[in-house]
Formats: structure tokens, C-alpha cells, sequence
């Protein structure tokens, strides 16, 4: 990876994804998880401080960049929760078949290239009947907002890590063949509508 992958996009991202709505609605997710939990795309360990210690029994941490997974250092050390890091993208999931009882994607499915791969790949890992918890943004609903995300999106994802604004999750992850229990769709408060589309929820492995 370049010098800005490793040593400046790390902080931008960290900034962006840990603002104070941001955190609100991640406190409201993570500690939906239970058991063994692979959290793709772990970054800089923002969620560590909302896991229910008394629901989880460890972390998969999957996260490629080094740059990342040096920022983590420090929540490591504030959260008591067992993290096993697993240095390799969304693609390559380095776990047995039906090995985890919780996948957590938290603003991370923008950013795999092959989405496709990656989420057959946590369908694989993940148990029969185990949730996929998601918060994440992607395509908006109204025409002109989608057409500007699909302007700004080739430059966007050159400078945000591979961030695509154009990305329809909810459909990404039926195609996948997760069943989607719960969808809430909204705009981020106070973030620009290109980039602020939400989409928070539960989806299950069929049994």
C-alpha cells in the first residue's frame, strides 16, 4: 500500500467513522452481537468499546491494512474483550466453515472490491440461523441523489479507501442469501446526502 494508504487514509477514516451520530448508532448495534464474532473490516477497533463482554466470547478482527490495525493499539488496551487479528480483506476469510455465530460489518462493505466474494465468504463462516449485523451507506433513493453518487463515486473511492457512495446494501446482501430481518433506512444528521444514506439491520443465515 502507499504512504497515504498506510499513514494518512487511516486517520481520515478513523475521524470520519467515529463522529457522534456515527457512534450512536454503532452503540446501538454492536452489542446485538453474541458468541464468537468476526467483525470485517475492523479498522481502528471503534466498536470494541460496545461489545456486551458478557454476550461475546472473542473477536476476529479481520483488517488488512497495517496502517489500521496500528491505530487500534490503543482501544486494544482500553477494551477487555479477546481479539485475534486476521490480516487479510473481505475475500479471504481465513476461518472454518460455520465457525462464528456473529458477522459485524460497520461501514465497511462500501470499500471490498469484490462484495460478492466477500459476503459468500461470511455466509461460509457464519452458523446456520447466525446474524449478520450491518451498519453501512450506500445508494439513496431519490434519483438525483443517486446520480451524483454515481458521478462522484470513481474519484470518491481514489481518495476514501475504496469507498463506493453507490452501492444498494440491502440488495447486495439478499443476493447474497441472507435473509433480512430487520432494515432501517434514514439519513445520516448533518452529513452531506451523497455520502449520508444509511442502512442499519439484522440478517440471518438461513438455518
Amino acid at each position: 500500500m502507499s504512504f497515504y494508504e498506510e499513514r494518512i487514509l487511516p486517520h481520515i477514516i478513523d475521524r470520519a467513522c467515529s463522529m457522534g451520530q456515527v457512534m450512536k448508532l454503532r452503540s446501538q448495534l454492536v452489542p446485538l452481537a453474541k458468541g464468537r464474532v468476526l467483525e470485517v473490516g475492523m479498522g481502528s477497533g471503534i466498536n470494541l468499546a460496545f461489545y456486551n463482554p458478557n454476550t461475546v466470547e472473542m473477536v476476529y478482527g479481520l483488517e488488512p491494512s497495517e496502517g489500521m490495525r496500528r491505530k487500534a493499539q490503543s482501544n486494544l488496551k482500553r477494551s477487555s474483550m479477546r481479539v485475534e487479528w486476521l490480516g487479510l480483506p473481505g475475500e479471504q476469510i481465513p476461518l472454518d466453515d460455520n465457525s462464528v455465530d456473529t458477522v459485524l460489518l460497520t461501514f465497511t462493505l462500501c470499500t471490498i472490491p469484490d462484495w460478492s466474494t466477500a459476503l459468500q465468504q461470511m455466509k461460509r463462516v457464519l452458523k446456520p440461523g447466525g446474524e449478520l449485523l450491518f451498519l453501512e451507506h450506500g445508494e439513496a433513493p431519490e434519483e438525483n441523489i443517486r446520480k451524483w453518487q454515481h458521478r462522484i463515486t470513481p474519484g470518491w473511492k481514489k481518495l476514501a479507501g475504496g469507498c463506493h457512495l453507490n452501492r444498494s446494501i440491502a440488495d447486495l446482501i439478499r443476493d447474497a442469501g441472507f435473509e433480512l430481518t430487520e432494515l432501517e433506512n434514514f439519513y445520516l444528521p448533518g452529513a452531506p446526502k451523497i455520502a449520508g444514506y444509511i442502512y442499519k439491520g439484522i440478517a440471518k443465515k438461513p438455518a
